[in-house]
């Protein structure tokens, strides 16, 4: 080998070790501590942190006190740590059997096989009798796009039929739809929550939702993991709001469902991907229902702190994660009941603290930190969308959100992945600290899952303030040790058997370094962001721009 091919090899070696060296460096932000506070978080002692379950009570002191630890101020109701998130709890109360009658006969769907519903009302009982069944498409309404699966039909007292995902998931290359939802990352029209509420406006008695993983997701048992329960805020007139009954049925019932009704459902499916689509009802086909529900009134809270910025502190920078967990349910394989939610989320909330703890072993920051720990995230984002509506910082004037949802557990890794690229600058942000790491930016890999919806932040974007998200899920990290593939590994064995389960523990052979790296990039965009007179905004094409752009005076 020649002397400037040794020289070469040489200097290629080096910066490789350079930036593995980086890509482990979590500057203030400890792996251990993050360990700590999550194995705590998920021990036996907080019962799955369900709201409302028995381990609320030491969730909500727990965090709490590590906020005070810390020297932050209260920032919740009343010089308190707690934000009130009134509630109301419902649940199946009894057997749920869902019965179509049918041209061939009926049709039973077992509640957790067949199907899975809930109401969100707070009735004494679900009755229905023989309610039409209308087959709706996707069931989008965007007249920006030029796209309405409706055409006028009426479902005033019938059960609208979904699929999940918006109409170009599955589109082929040179289908006209293809690309107008975003191609296969999701739009809002993917999501479940959508679908209800549209169902809802138009005046449904209930719906179904075809469930199939690529479209939602998740696997059936996430779907199952309810177990019927549900939970809203408290409402004015919750008839207005909220279904009687909503609920998915496997895929292969919705096939039977089809065929029985002299339909074929991938020809549908196909169909509903042009937008010629028009609802189709399913001729002889009617769902009854009777069954009991329990419900309560319950109040669960946010934990709310704040370090006042020293220059600007009606300014506000959001650091959040949600204490909720799924509590405890029926025993897994191996008799396990309580669903710690170690990764989703307790290490989340492991993040904020550390970031906290960061925060205030620095320089005061010009403008105010505010470090929340939502409740109910898991029931619907319910915390935050509280928060959303009863703001303790205004929203015009909140610089930017950065929410901890399910980090790895794998190790260091050469990148991070970002959950929707491309709606913000504050990408732009985290690029340049990843940078200085020594690590780079990779996008959502599977970006029709809609995981840019499916959290916390979503509550915040929605009013327009610019958000960001990190998530584990979202695709495999480039692992130091292992790569890709060792990335790919971890998120296909957690989502397949830990999410939402027993399983989700904490475990002495966790390696934190990967999430210390993370929530070491988001504490230096931050601390960067509070530290300016920047505003960053939305990217050009993004639904949420016009929303921010509604109080720019605000900012000025």
């Amino acid at each position: 080998m020649s002397k400037a091919a040794l020289l070469a090899l040489a200097s290629g070696l080096i910066l490789a070790s350079a930036s593995a060296a980086a890509a482990q460096d979590s500057g203030p932000i400890d792996p251990a501590r993050l360990s700590d506070i999550t194995r705590e978080l998920a021990s036996d002692r907080f019962a799955g942190r369900a709201p409302g379950g028995e381990g609320e009570t030491p969730t909500i002191e727990y965090i709490s006190r590590q906020f005070k630890a810390l020297g932050l101020e209260p920032a919740g109701d009343n010089g308190g740590w707690t934000q009130k998130v009134a509630l109301v709890r419902t649940r199946i109360d009894g057997p749920a059997t869902l019965t179509v009658a049918t041209k061939a006969g009926p049709l039973t769907l077992n509640q957790g096989e067949q199907s899975q519903v809930m109401t969100l009302r707070p009735v004494d009982k679900v009755k229905i009798d023989k309610a039409p069944l209308v087959f709706v498409g996707y069931g989008v309404a965007a007249p920006e796009r030029a796209w309405d699966d409706f055409k006028g039909v009426d479902l005033k007292g019938k059960i609208a039929v979904f699929l999940i995902g918006d109409p170009d998931l599955e589109a082929a290359p040179g289908e006209p739809v293809a690309g107008k939802f975003g191609g296969s990352a999701a739009t809002y029209y993917a999501r479940w929550t959508y679908k209800y509420e549209e169902a809802v406006r138009r005046g449904a008695i209930g719906a179904l939702i075809v469930h199939e993983s690529l479209g939602a997701g998740y696997g059936w048992t996430t779907v199952k993991a309810s177990n019927g329960e549900g939970y809203d805020i408290v409402r004015p007139d919750p008839a207005k709001d909220k279904l009687l009954m909503q609920g998915w049925i496997q895929r292969d019932v919705a096939v039977d469902l089809f065929r029985r009704s002299g339909l074929d459902f991938e020809t549908l499916k196909r169909s509903a991907r042009t937008a010629a689509f028009k609802p189709v009802a399913l001729t002889g086909a009617s769902l009854s229902a009777d069954y009991a529900v329990s419900h309560q009134a319950m109040d669960s809270a946010n934990v709310l702190a704040r370090l006042p910025g020293a220059r600007h502190p009606d300014e506000t920078v959001v650091y959040a994660a949600h204490w909720d967990a799924y509590g405890v349910g029926a025993p897994d394989a191996q008799g396990n009941t309580i669903r710690r939610g170690a990764a989703d989320d307790a290490i989340g909330v492991a993040a904020v603290i550390e970031a906290a703890r960061a925060f205030t072993q620095g320089p005061r920051p010009e403008r105010s930190i505010l470090f929340a720990a939502w409740t109910a995230e898991e029931r619907g984002l319910l915390g935050s969308e509280y928060y959303a509506n009863h703001p303790t910082a205004p929203l015009g004037k909140t610089v930017a959100n950065y929410t901890f949802d399910v980090l790895q557990t794998v190790g260091p890794a050469r990148d991070v992945v970002l959950v929707g690229a491309g709606q913000n600058a504050l990408e732009d942000g985290l690029a340049a600290q990843a940078a200085r790491q020594g690590r780079t930016i990779t996008p959502d890999a599977k970006p029709e899952r809609a995981l840019f919806y499916r959290a916390d932040h979503f509550s915040l974007a929605r009013r327009g303030v610019p958000v960001l998200l990190l998530m584990g899920l979202g695709g495999g990290a480039d692992l130091i040790k292992g790569g890709r593939a060792a990335g790919d590994a971890w998120v296909a064995d957690y989502t397949s058997r830990c999410y939402h389960q027993p399983c989700d523990a904490w475990s002495p052979d966790w390696d934190l370094r990967g999430a210390a790296q993370d929530v070491a990039l988001t504490y230096e965009a931050g601390k960067a962001l509070a530290n300016s007179r920047d505003w960053p905004d939305w990217k050009a094409g993004s639904e949420f721009k016009a929303i921010r752009a509604e109080t720019a005076a605000e900012r000025r």
